[in-house]
């Protein structure tokens, strides 16, 4: 027994359904080894990867639309992997990665379960520089402005690793850290649209927060 408690859902992105080995719930948690703590990861953080968040199903149907063609895709704090998925599906060349000891481990599960290929994933810390890791011309993440220092440190996570002419899509449930972020994009040469979402493929949804776009052109580099 892994010590916590999985099952089994269901969701649909575009019409395509997507089954995911997602924790029972908050109240899961084993780090007998404490490579959690080891990173920082709290016990009551720790079950946070292993969700299907509202957010997170936001970004996986905006990567269900989104123009992938001839570009190199990076998502930030993955989970269990539902946007990688979908890109996958999709031929994109997309790299995930999260800071969880276990995100890994449910993205494979996850990819097999839909009978797709692996998706290729780096374990990175937001404040350690992956100097191997390369650039991207998209940058993509769900929820990952929850703690007021985020911004900074996702700020520089993109200064390292996007590409000149980048995109930034960050699905956000309006936690308050958005204008920290703006601010500092806005200093790298990003200008944002933001659009409010709700959920497709539930006529039950509600908008549950928005997708942040953040683009930067050539022209504001010079």
């Amino acid at each position: 027994m892994p010590g916590y408690s999985t099952r089994i859902v269901t969701v649909e992105v575009g019409g395509h359904a997507y089954r995911l080995r997602v924790l029972d719930d908050l109240q899961q948690y084993a780090d007998p080894d404490g490579h959690g703590a080891d990173l920082g990861i709290s016990s009551a953080q720790w079950p946070l990867f292993g969700q299907l968040w509202p957010s997170g199903r936001m970004l996986a149907q905006t990567m269900e639309r989104a123009d992938v063609a001839g570009r190199r895709i990076l998502e930030i704090g993955c989970g269990i992997g539902l946007s990688s998925l979908v890109l996958q599906r999709r031929g994109a060349t997309i790299v995930a990665s999260d800071i969880h000891p276990l995100a890994e481990g449910f993205l494979a599960y996850n990819a097999a379960l839909n009978a797709l290929d692996a998706v290729p994933y780096r374990q990175m810390r937001w404040d350690v520089a992956l100097t191997t890791l390369g650039r991207f011309d998209m940058i993509i993440a769900s929820d990952v402005l929850y703690e007021r220092g985020h911004a900074s440190l996702l700020a520089d996570v993109v200064q390292r690793h996007a590409e000149p002419r980048a995109e930034v899509v960050i699905s956000d449930p309006g936690r308050g850290n958005s204008a920290a972020l703006s601010r500092l994009l806005d200093a790298q040469g990003f200008s944002l649209h933001a659009s409010r979402e709700g959920i497709q493929d539930d006529a039950a949804a509600l908008p549950r927060g928005r997708v942040l776009h953040f683009r930067r052109a050539l022209e504001r580099l010079q």
